[in-house]
C-alpha cells in the first residue's frame, strides 16, 4: 500500500536499467495494451537514459493500472519485489550477443515468475521455460507475451509453483559455492 498499488490486482515489476538495451518501446507497448485491465498493475522502478521518455509518456498517458518510480534504495525495492506477482525482463530485439540481467536473480529470490521479452541470442528465457520458472517470448510478439500475462495473471498456482521452481533453480546453479565449483574446474 506504500506505493499505491491496488490490493487484489496481480502484480507485474520492471525494475533495473531503462535504457535504449531493455527495449523500452515494447514496455510502452505493453502498458498500452493493457491500460484498461483491471486486474493487473504494472511498478516499473529504475533510472536510465529511457527514464525521461517514460516519464513524459506516463505524465501524457496517465495510465491506472501502472506506476513508475525511479530508483529505490534496495531495502525499499527489495520489499516491492517482494510483494509482486510476476517479474518482467525486458531486452531489446535486436541484440545479436547473448546478455544475462542481474536483477533475474531479485526475482527468483523472491519467488515470482518471470516473463522475458528478449532478443533470439539471449537463452535466458529459453532456460527459464526448460526449468518451469518463466515464459518466454520474442520481444516485439505483443500478442504472444500478452498471452503470458494473462495466463501467469489468472493462475496463482501456477505463479507459485514456477516461484519456487525459480528460487530452486538460483539455489542450484547461482550460488557463490555452485561458481566457485564451476570455476575451479577450469584449473
Amino acid at each position: 500500500l506504500k506505493f499505491g498499488i491496488p490490493e487484489k490486482a496481480t502484480v507485474l515489476i520492471y525494475g533495473g536499467n531503462l535504457g535504449v538495451p531493455q527495449g523500452l518501446a515494447f514496455l510502452i507497448k505493453i502498458l498500452e495494451s493493457n491500460a484498461y485491465q483491471k486486474n493487473i498493475y504494472f511498478i516499473i522502478v529504475g533510472s536510465g537514459t529511457g527514464f525521461p521518455n517514460l516519464l513524459t509518456w506516463f505524465k501524457l498517458n496517465i495510465p491506472g493500472n501502472a506506476k513508475l518510480l525511479s530508483s529505490l534504495p534496495k531495502e525499499d525495492y527489495d520489499v516491492l519485489v517482494k510483494s509482486s506477482d510476476i517479474g518482467l525482463i525486458l531486452l531489446d530485439h535486436r541484440f545479436t550477443i547473448p546478455n544475462y540481467p542481474s536483477r533475474l536473480l531479485s526475482y527468483m529470490e523472491a519467488k515470482i515468475p518471470i516473463l522475458f521479452a528478449t532478443d533470439e541470442s539471449t537463452d535466458i528465457g529459453r532456460i527459464a521455460e526448460e526449468n518451469a520458472y518463466g515464459m518466454w517470448s520474442l520481444n516485439g510478439d505483443i500478442e504472444s507475451f500478452n498471452e503470458q500475462i494473462k495466463l501467469l495473471s489468472q493462475d496463482e498456482n501456477l505463479r507459485k509453483i514456477m516461484g519456487n521452481n525459480g528460487y530452486n533453480y538460483m539455489l542450484e546453479q547461482y550460488t557463490v559455492d555452485r561458481s566457485y565449483d564451476i570455476i575451479m574446474r577450469h584449473f
